[in-house]
C-alpha cells in the first residue's frame, strides 16, 4: 500500500506534474483520473515522482540539434517511464538525485522558458 492517504496521494502526483517544466499549469480531469488510477494500482508515490522527474530530465538534456518537442499535455505522457521504473525498481537515493539533477538543468534554461520546477514545500 502507498504511504500517503488517497486524496493526498492524488494531489501529490498532480502537484509533481504541474511543477515540471513544459507541463500544463493545471491538471485536467483526465490527469486527475490517471492519478487516482495509480493509487488504485498501489504504485508507490516515490516511483511516480521518479518517473516524472526522469522523463522531464530526459527531455531537457536531449541534444540541442534535435527539433524541439511539443509541450507535455497529459500525465499519460509519463506512463511508459512509470512502467520502466516499476520493472527496474528504484535505487536508494534515486529520487533525491533526480531532483537535484533536474534543478541544476532547469537553472541553466533561459529565463523566458523557465517554469517553476519545484514547489517550495518539497
Amino acid at each position: 500500500m502507498t504511504s500517503v492517504a488517497g486524496p493526498a496521494y492524488v494531489a501529490a502526483i498532480l502537484l509533481f506534474h504541474v511543477d515540471l517544466h513544459d507541463t500544463p499549469l493545471r491538471p485536467s480531469p483526465q490527469d486527475q483520473a490517471l492519478a487516482r488510477r495509480r493509487l488504485e494500482q498501489d504504485v508507490p508515490l516515490s516511483l511516480v515522482e521518479a518517473a516524472l522527474l526522469l522523463a522531464s530530465l530526459r527531455r531537457l538534456i536531449r541534444r540541442a540539434d534535435l527539433p524541439p518537442l511539443p509541450p507535455i499535455r497529459s500525465l499519460a505522457y509519463f506512463q511508459p517511464v512509470i512502467e520502466e521504473l516499476h520493472q527496474q525498481g528504484l535505487p536508494n537515493g534515486y529520487v533525491d538525485y533526480l531532483r537535484l539533477k533536474l534543478h541544476s538543468v532547469a537553472k541553466a534554461l533561459p529565463t523566458d522558458v523557465q517554469k517553476r520546477t519545484f514547489s517550495g514545500d518539497r
